[in-house]
C-alpha cells in the first residue's frame, strides 16, 4: 500500500531528495485575487477532541449551490501560498476549501516537512477520516453541485487516494507529480475522470511509473488525461518553492481551469 510501511517511507525520502536546497517561498503560481473572493478560516471536521481547522474561499458574488473544490497542499503544509491557490480557484467560480493534514503545523524546511510527511504515513486512515469530513463539509455547508480535488506533490498522492476513497461520490480529480499507484483493484475505485500533470525530468516519479498508471485506467475502462512536460522537474508547478517552471507551469493551470470547467460546471 503506497500509504503506509516501507513503500510510503521510500517515497518520503525520495521527496526530501528532490526538495533538499527547497524552502517555501511563493513560486510564480501565487497571484493575489484576494479582491474577487471572500475567504475565512474554518472548522470542518474533528480529530479526536480537535477540530480540523482549513481554509475556504468563494466567489464574492452570491455562493450557493456552486460546484467546489478540495485543495490539499503540498509537503510544506497549508501555507499563504495554498490558500492563494484556493483563491485563484474561488475567483473562477468555485466554493474552494483548503484542508490540513498537518494539523496545523507548517514546515519551513525540507527536514520539518518530510518528519510531518512521514508521519502522516504511519497512521493514513486519519487523513482518509480528514478528507472524508472535508468532503461531507462542502456538500453540508455549501450545498455543493459538483466535488473535485486537487493536489500538488504529497497532496497530489492524495488527491488520488481521494478518488479511490470517495468512488462515485467525486467528481475530478487532478494530480499534481502526486505518487501514484498501478494496483487495479484500487483503481477501480474511482469513478470521477482523473488529469494527471507529472514532470519529464521528475527524478522522484519515474515517466514509466507514469505510463503504467495511465494505461492501467484505461484498461479500467476510467476517464483519464495525463500529461507529461519534458524536461520539467518535480515541483514545476507547486505553489511554494525554487522549482518553479514557467512555460509547462502556465500549460498546466490553464489544463486544470479547462478541466473542472468540463467535469464540475453544471450550466
Amino acid at each position: 500500500n503506497l500509504l503506509s510501511g516501507q513503500t510510503f517511507q521510500n517515497y518520503v525520502k525520495d521527496m526530501e531528495r528532490v526538495h533538499m536546497d527547497d524552502n517555501p517561498v511563493p513560486s510564480k503560481m501565487v497571484t493575489d485575487v484576494s479582491s474577487q473572493v471572500s475567504s475565512k478560516t474554518v472548522d470542518y471536521g474533528k480529530q479526536g477532541d480537535d477540530n480540523l481547522s482549513g481554509y475556504l474561499s468563494k466567489p464574492s458574488k452570491d455562493s450557493t449551490k456552486l460546484p467546489s473544490i478540495l485543495v490539499i497542499h503540498e509537503w510544506w503544509g497549508l501555507n499563504d501560498n495554498i490558500r492563494s491557490m484556493t483563491d485563484q480557484l474561488a475567483a473562477e467560480g468555485y466554493i474552494a476549501l483548503a484542508v490540513d493534514l498537518y494539523n496545523g503545523s507548517v514546515a519551513e524546511k525540507p527536514e520539518q516537512a518530510r518528519k510531518m510527511m512521514s508521519a502522516v504515513g504511519k497512521d493514513p486512515i486519519i487523513a482518509k477520516k480528514n478528507l472524508q469530513q472535508a468532503f461531507d463539509y462542502l456538500k453540508k455547508e455549501t450545498k455543493a453541485s459538483k466535488v473535485g480535488v486537487i493536489g500538488w506533490c504529497f497532496g497530489g498522492a492524495w488527491s488520488l487516494q481521494t478518488a479511490i476513497l470517495l468512488g462515485k461520490k467525486l467528481d475530478a480529480c487532478a494530480i499534481y507529480y502526486g505518487r501514484i499507484i498501478s494496483n487495479k483493484n484500487q483503481l477501480n475505485s474511482i469513478h470521477s475522470p482523473v488529469l494527471g500533470i507529472f514532470g519529464g525530468a521528475d527524478r522522484g516519479i519515474p515517466v514509466d511509473r507514469v505510463k503504467t498508471f495511465e494505461q492501467t485506467l484505461k484498461d479500467l475502462n476510467k476517464t483519464v488525461s495525463v500529461h507529461i512536460y519534458k524536461g520539467a522537474g518535480h515541483a514545476f508547478a507547486n505553489p511554494s518553492g525554487n522549482n518553479y517552471q514557467e512555460t509547462p507551469a502556465k500549460d498546466a493551470w490553464s489544463k486544470t481551469l479547462e478541466f473542472f470547467s468540463r467535469y464540475l460546471n453544471t450550466n
